[in-house]
């Protein structure tokens, strides 16, 4: 049996975030809550929304640094 390499792109973390599947900050690695279209990490103030009314989901990442 050999061993299978585990990782994912950028890409898949995204679209793994906006699913709902992780609930893992991409920046800090704390829980994110999702709300109102919006996905955000209270920890460190990262915000990810997806663009609506479009075929391939648009992203955009916001983030602040303190």
């Amino acid at each position: 049996m050999g061993v299978a390499s585990f990782h994912r792109t950028l890409e898949q973390e995204l679209q793994a975030l906006l699913r709902g599947v992780s609930l893992e900050c991409l920046v800090c690695g704390e829980f994110v809550l999702h709300g109102g279209g919006m996905i955000t990490c209270p920890e460190c103030g990262s915000s990810l929304r997806g663009e609506l009314g479009s075929e391939e989901p648009q992203l955009q990442f916001d983030t602040q640094t303190g």
